[in-house]
C-alpha cells in the first residue's frame, strides 16, 4: 500500500470515528431531553394527583355536610340516582384504555365546575358505607398510624387510586386486575424503596391495603356481568350433581369416616371451604381454603396414624369438593387470581393449597371413565342415573352416604345393642333373684333338719349362784374390797 493511499484511509478512520462519537453525543442528549420531559411529565402528573385528592377531601367534607342537612329531598335524589345507575348499566360499553389516570381523569376541574359539584357530590362519595366498610377503614387508619408519613402517603393513594377505579369501572375485568396488581407493585416498591420499610412490614401493609380497596371493590369486580363467571359457576354446580356417585373408594381417598374424629375432620373442611364464599378479601378466601386443607392433612394422619402425603392430599381434597358442592367457586377462583396480593399466591402454604384447589377443579371439569377405573358402559349409566354403584355395594354405599344418614344408623345400632343389653340384664336379674330365693329357702331347710335333729334340752339349777362377795368358806383368801379414801390435798 503506497503512503498517499495509506493517509487517505486514515483520513478515512477519523471521520467515521468522529461521525460516530458525534452520533453518540446526539443520542446522549436526546436521551438527556427524553428524561427530563419524563421527569416534567411525572410531575406534573404527581401535581394533578395532589390536586384531586384535595378535590376529593373537599367533596367528602361536603357530602358530610349535605347528609346532615335537610332530608326532605333526599328520597327524591335517591330514586333519581337509582334511575340513571340503572340507565348506565343498561347502554354500558367495554372500553379499553391505556393508561389509569387519563387526561380527562386528571385534569383539575375550573372553579366554576369545582363549585358545582360540591352541590352534588359523585355516587362513590355519596353512598352510604357499609357496617364492615366502615369497621375496615377504621381499622386500615389505626394501623397505618404506627407508619407516621408514610402511612398518610399510603391513605391518600388508596383513596386517589379508590376514586380512580370508580371513574374507570367500564373496563373490562382483566385491566381492572391488571391496574390493581400494578397498584400492589408500585406501593410495595414505594415502600421498600422510598420509605426504607423492611419486607416483612411491606407485606403486612399490602395486606392491609388489599382489605381496605377490595372491600369496597367487591360489589363491582366479583363475578361481574361482562365475565361469563357466573355460567361457569352453573356448570360446575352441574357436574359436581351429577358426579353424587362417586364413591372415595373410586378416587383412592385415604380417610376412614367410620373414625368419628375423622367424620368431624371431613364436616370442618366442608364447611370451611363453603365458607369462603362470604368472604370479601382474597386473602380471608385463601384462609379458608388453607383452614380446610389442614383439616384434610389431619384426617388422613389420624386414618393412617402417619403424616399424609400430597399423593393422599389432593384425591381427598377433590373428594371434598364433590361432597361439599361449594357455592360460585369457579367465581371465587377467578376473583382470587385477579386480586389477590400476588406475592402471597406464588409463595407459602396458601399458594400451595390454592394451587391444589385450581388443580382439583380441573380434574373435575375433565372427570371420565379413565379417571375412575371404570368401563365407559358403567359411567355413561351412572352420569344417566340408570344405575348407581352404591345400590350394588352395600359397603361402599355405607362409607359413601351422607353423614346424617350414616349417623341416624349409627345410633339405631347403638339403641339395638342397649335394648339387647338390657333384657339380658332383666333375666339376670330375674334368675339371681330366683337363686337367692332357693338359696334362703335351702338354709331354712338345713337350720330346721338340725334343730330337728340335734333338740337342746335347757336343764333347771337347784340352787342359785353365790354372789362373788359372799362370805364363803371358800373366798376366805380374797383380798378385802377396796374402800374410797379421802386425802387432804
Amino acid at each position: 500500500m503506497t503512503a498517499p493511499a495509506h493517509k487517505w484511509l486514515v483520513h478515512v478512520f477519523r471521520a467515521v470515528g468522529c461521525s460516530r462519537s458525534v452520533l453518540r453525543r446526539e443520542e446522549e442528549d436526546e436521551l438527556e431531553a427524553g428524561t427530563e420531559e419524563y421527569h416534567k411529565a411525572r410531575q406534573k402528573q404527581i401535581q394533578e394527583d395532589w390536586e384531586l385528592a384535595e378535590r376529593l377531601q373537599r367533596e367528602e367534607e361536603a357530602a358530610f355536610a349535605s347528609t346532615q342537612g335537610a332530608q326532605g329531598g333526599q328520597p327524591a335524589l335517591g330514586f333519581s340516582k337509582f334511575e340513571e345507575k340503572k340507565t348506565n348499566e343498561k347502554t354500558r360499553k367495554v372500553t379499553t384504555v391505556k393508561k389509569f389516570f387519563s387526561s380527562s381523569s386528571s385534569k383539575a376541574p375550573p372553579k366554576k365546575a369545582e363549585n358545582q359539584e360540591v352541590k352534588t357530590p359523585s355516587p362513590a362519595i355519596n353512598r352510604q358505607p357499609s357496617i364492615e366498610t366502615d369497621r375496615v377503614s377504621k381499622d386500615f387508619i389505626e394501623f397505618l398510624k404506627t407508619y407516621q408519613k408514610p402511612g398518610q402517603e399510603v391513605y391518600k393513594q388508596c383513596k386517589l387510586f379508590l376514586e380512580a377505579m370508580h371513574h374507570k369501572k367500564e373496563l373490562n375485568i382483566e385491566e381492572q386486575s391488571e391496574y390493581v396488581q400494578d397498584f400492589y407493585q408500585n406501593t410495595s416498591d414505594k415502600l421498600q424503596c422510598r420509605w426504607k420499610v423492611s419486607p416483612e412490614k411491606a407485606e403486612k401493609v399490602l395486606d392491609e391495603i388489599e382489605k381496605f380497596i377490595m372491600t369496597r371493590l367487591y360489589k363491582h369486580v366479583f363475578c361481574p356481568e361482562t365475565t361469563d363467571d357466573e355460567k361457569k359457576d352453573l356448570a360446575v354446580q352441574r357436574r359436581i350433581r351429577a358426579l353424587h356417585w362417586v364413591t372415595p373408594q373410586m378416587l383412592c381417598v385415604p380417610v376412614d369416616e367410620d373414625i368419628p374424629e375423622v367424620s368431624d375432620m371431613v364436616v370442618k373442611a366442608i364447611t370451611d371451604i363453603i365458607e369462603m364464599d362470604s368472604k370479601r378479601v382474597p386473602r380471608d378466601k385463601l384462609a379458608c381454603i388453607t383452614r380446610c386443607s389442614k383439616q384434610i392433612f389431619n384426617a388422613i394422619k389420624v386414618t393412617k396414624n402417619e403424616p399424609a402425603s400430597a399423593d393422599d392430599f389432593l384425591p381427598t381434597l377433590i373428594y371434598i369438593v364433590l361432597k361439599g358442592n361449594p357455592p360460585r367457586l369457579q367465581s371465587n377462583i377467578q376473583y382470587i387470581t385477579r386480586f389477590c396480593n400476588p406475592n402471597r399466591l406464588m409463595t407459602g402454604e396458601d399458594g400451595y393449597y390454592f394451587t391444589n384447589l385450581c388443580c382439583a377443579m380441573a380434574f373435575i371439569e375433565k372427570l371420565d371413565a379413565q379417571s375412575l377405573n371404570l368401563s365407559e358402559e358403567d359411567f355413561d349409566r351412572y352420569m344417566s342415573g340408570q344405575a348407581s354403584p352404591k345400590k350394588q355395594d352395600s359397603e361402599n354405599w355405607s362409607s359413601s352416604m351422607c353423614l346424617g344418614v350414616k349417623q341416624m344408623h349409627k345410633n339405631l345400632d347403638l339403641i339395638s345393642q342397649l335394648n339387647e343389653r338390657q333384657e339380658r340384664i332383666v333375666s339376670e336379674a330375674k334368675k339371681l333373684e330366683k337363686d337367692l330365693i332357693d338359696w334362703t329357702d335351702g338354709i331354712s331347710k338345713e337350720v330346721q333338719d338340725i334343730v330337728e335333729k340335734y333338740p337342746l334340752d335347757i336343764k333347771a339349777k337347784s340352787q342359785p349362784l353365790a354372789a362373788i362377795d359372799s362370805e364363803n368358806v371358800e373366798n376366805d383368801k380374797l383380798p378385802p374390797p377396796l374402800q374410797p379414801q379421802v386425802y387432804a390435798g
